[in-house]
């Protein structure tokens, strides 16, 4: 499926001629009807020779409608450019071209309207003028044709050059992420809430899930259809009506993104390739406020000039947009920016969700302009670098490839060591590049041998402090830990890791306290008395070793000793059943304070059970 769209100055007789091709007439709204003229996007289809179905989307030519053409154009597969014979080229048809230009629409074909009110030289002149006109821009070379809708003089031509031409125009490529950019919502009376768009990527299928952004509401789709037609499954291209449940009108904005749940996140800056229009009066300055136009919507913005105090007419600068609200784009994403008078430029969205930079950074410019031209491998790696660590789901998202593209980029950067790939599963796999990857592992050691210095007597750092010094997901840090194992940089230490060199060592007046500690325990192993004072850190450093067990508070065993009073409560238990504070007591020849605190400590370790006055197994 196909879209077609119109273009050019008000009154040359865009919506006549799409009444004539086809039969239907695309102005809608009653106001249209009285000023005879175009406000907002109309609609039609039109059945060519070859058999396929173009669908049509009729803009406005007034400049007041400038930002309604806007919400149609970006769909475009093929322009249909128009020029009345007798007033030629005017201010909306160089305007309307050079949104064309802007937004890469390379495929057209030009009508000279209202051939019937002049004659062949004058219309000749109009027709070179118009020639002239594409030269230097996407249109260069496209098909002119002087009709007449009234006698229907040149119609056919114009059919035949439309079918033409989208006989070498290539089917929107389908990469598997569902967007549907709505350019117009209504309801109809039982069914309920309708919106309209041209599906520009992935397919939507009746019964399916989705998501609407940037509001994030979520909806299902109850019916579809296409050219009046109901369908089960819309494809890439089409012109769609999907009658969507579980949202009302109110909550819709012409700009909205359809999408199928989780993967597309809204963004409040952008980073571009801008190009600003040759016949501007002036210069755009850096931090210009600006409306900016992709798909059907239209947000406020900021622009952020990266290489350049000022970007004069007609020069190309790498830019970053700041949104004043959130908008749902991806790479790859096409643009217009305007002021409240003119259309100043446009381009391409490079990062969607980029984050801020310095100004005359050569490494960041470097980054974008191999993220704008490269290879898959190259895309993706400079994405990988700018973004890292990433989930593949939100690399692909941000990359602009398919699936398919990305994995076997990503086989051959893994075979050259290039990215490192952490645990997760499917889309969820969390991904380095291998100089990001080193950084990280010097990172670690840093902070690590820090933590190791200010606690020597620590068998390590806790995980959790590692990873919020890092910050990393709680995801990407588990599959940066099992590569850091298994590369030998960190040992675990139960909750802690410590550097694989990092060994606990006393001196001698450590080790002589340690040891007077430890002997005082095992003078009396099952009532040991209060043993010397032993400063807390060695006394974690012993629990940690295991060389003693802490019950509760001023009450301590030998590991050893511990472990045979459980060995000897948990055979009683097997024998009997049951056992009372009492019988812990006389079996271990201690007194009723260290059976208790025993006991109420196996119950936390979840060893015993206690029921009443007695304990059982768990």
């Amino acid at each position: 499926m196909y879209v077609l769209g119109t273009a050019g100055h008000v009154d040359h007789g865009k919506s006549v001629l799409v009444h004539a091709l086809s039969g239907i007439d695309p102005d809608r709204l009653r106001e249209e009807k009285e000023r005879g003229m175009t406000i907002d996007l109309g609609f039609a289809w039109l059945k060519l020779p070859s058999g396929r179905e173009v669908s049509i989307v009729d803009v406005p030519g007034h400049e007041h409608f400038i930002k309604n053409m806007l919400a149609g154009v970006g769909g475009f597969d093929l322009a249909l450019l128009v020029v009345a014979a007798d007033e030629g080229i005017m201010p909306q048809t160089r305007e309307h071209l050079a949104i064309l230009d802007l937004l890469q629409v390379k495929r057209g074909v030009v009508a000279i309207t209202k051939k019937d009110l002049v004659d062949e030289e004058w219309l000749e002149l109009v027709s070179l003028e118009v020639r002239d006109l594409l030269g230097g821009t996407a249109l260069a070379g496209a098909p002119i044709i002087p009709v007449s809708a009234v006698n229907r003089e040149g119609l056919t031509e114009l059919i035949s050059a439309i079918d033409s031409i989208l006989d070498m125009t290539p089917a929107k490529k389908d990469i598997g992420r569902l967007r549907l950019p709505i350019d117009r919502a209504f309801t109809i009376a039982g069914f309920g809430v309708v919106v309209t768009g041209t599906l520009i990527d992935g397919c939507l299928v009746s019964g399916q899930e989705i998501e609407i952004l940037p509001s994030r509401l979520k909806s299902r789709i109850r019916g579809l259809e296409t050219h009046k037609r109901r369908i089960n499954t819309a494809l890439p291209g089409s012109r769609v009506a999907a009658n969507l449940t579980g949202v009302t009108l109110d909550k819709l904005n012409r700009g909205d993104v359809i999408t199928s749940p989780g993967w597309l996140v809204p963004t409040r800056a952008v980073d571009a390739k801008l190009r600003l229009l040759p016949h501007l009066s002036r210069p755009l300055p850096h931090n210009a406020r600006v409306a900016f136009h992709t798909g059907s919507s239209e947000t406020e913005a900021k622009v952020r000039l990266l290489e350049k105090e000022t970007l004069e007419p007609g020069e190309t600068s790498w830019a970053q947009c700041v949104f004043a609200c959130p908008i749902a784009v991806v790479k790859g994403d096409l643009f217009i920016i305007r002021s409240s008078e003119d259309t100043l430029g446009g381009g391409e969205i490079v990062d969607s969700q980029a984050r801020r930079h310095r100004r005359f950074h050569l490494a960041t410019i470097a980054s974008l302009a191999a993220r704008e031209k490269g290879n898959p491998e190259e895309i993706l790696l400079a994405t990988l670098e700018a973004k890292e660590p990433i989930e593949l789901r939100t690399l692909l998202a941000h990359s602009g490839l398919s699936s398919e593209e990305t994995n076997k980029a990503l086989g051959n950067l893994a075979e050259q060591s290039k990215v490192i790939a952490l645990g997760g599963k499917g889309y969820h796999k969390v991904l380095f590049s291998a100089c990001g990857w080193r950084r990280l592992e010097e990172k670690v050691r840093e902070i690590t041998q820090n933590y190791h210095r200010q606690f020597p007597l620590r068998s390590g750092m806790p995980k959790e402090e590692l990873r919020s010094k890092l910050k990393l997901s709680a995801s990407s840090f588990a599959g940066a830990l099992h590569q850091m194992f298994s590369r030998e940089i960190l040992i675990e230490e139960g909750v802690a890791v410590r550097l694989a060199s990092h060994q606990i060592q006393l001196n001698k007046e450590q080790q002589k306290m340690v040891d007077a500690f430890i002997n005082s325990l095992a003078e009396n192993p099952y009532s040991p008395p209060s043993a010397p004072y032993l400063p807390p850190e060695l006394v974690e450093l012993l629990i940690g070793q295991r060389r003693i067990v802490k019950v509760s508070d001023g009450i301590i065993f030998t590991a050893s000793a511990y472990d045979e009073m459980v060995q000897r409560i948990s055979s009683h238990l097997k024998s009997y059943g049951k056992i009372t504070v009492a019988e812990v007591r006389n079996l271990l020849g201690t007194s009723r304070k260290y059976a208790v605190a025993l006991m109420e400590y196996l119950d936390e370790q979840k060893i015993t059970r206690r029921i009443g006055d007695e304990r059982v197994l768990r």
